[in-house]
């Protein structure tokens, strides 16, 4: 069994997101839209299958999300610093349910499915002037979503005889975010840890 750490490089992605981003696009850079930094945080056990395959099912916590950041580009109000920004902060319990393979000596490659439960969202919203912040503003936003996300999880990782271990994986949400249907838009999220196995 062991630990890991990590931080997450999350977007929402579909059909009908991409309206939204065709969109920003034609603000000549004036609104932009970006991923969400999170980070996760988990345990996971090792089930020996044979010498090469492994089980490794595992349980943690990973934050993940979306933004739109608008920066007002007019040279004649440059001095006021006007910054405004919306983003969607989602909590999840992630569990990934991994068939392992050694591939050589340390390295390895995983992958397979994960569900995942969220717990809590928020939308928080900003607003500022000359490095002042007239508006921000947390508003819940829990019930908007689907509780559960089925997905598919995979990547790389590389075990020292120490016990510490890198890895880089990607999260692919298959089910869509919206409770009722309104919009297309699933969770991708990059991931970078470090573990610990014991």
């Amino acid at each position: 069994y062991g630990l890991m750490a990590g931080v997450n490089f999350s977007k929402w992605q579909g059909d009908d997101l991409q309206i939204v981003e065709d969109l920003v696009e034609k603000t000549d850079g004036w609104l932009v839209t970006k991923g969400k930094t999170g980070f996760h945080v988990g345990g996971y056990v090792n089930i020996p299958i044979s010498g090469t395959f492994s089980f490794q099912p595992g349980l943690e916590y990973s934050k993940k999300g979306y933004s739109i950041k608008g920066d007002l580009k007019i040279d004649a109000l440059k001095f006021l610093a006007i910054n405004a920004g919306a983003q969607v902060q989602q909590h999840y319990i992630d569990m990934p349910l991994h068939l392992k393979a050694k591939l050589g000596k340390g390295l390895n490659v995983y992958a397979g499915p994960q569900v995942s439960y969220l717990v809590r969202s928020t939308l928080n919203a900003k607003l500022g002037v000359l490095g002042i912040s007239l508006f921000n503003k947390g508003i819940g936003i829990t019930e908007r979503f689907n509780k559960v996300d089925l997905g598919l999880s995979g990547g790389v990782g590389y075990q020292f005889d120490n016990g510490i271990s890198l890895r880089a994986g990607y999260d692919h949400g298959l089910s869509k975010l919206d409770k009722n249907d309104n919009y297309a838009a699933h969770n991708r999220v990059i991931k970078v840890s470090v573990g610990y196995t014991f």
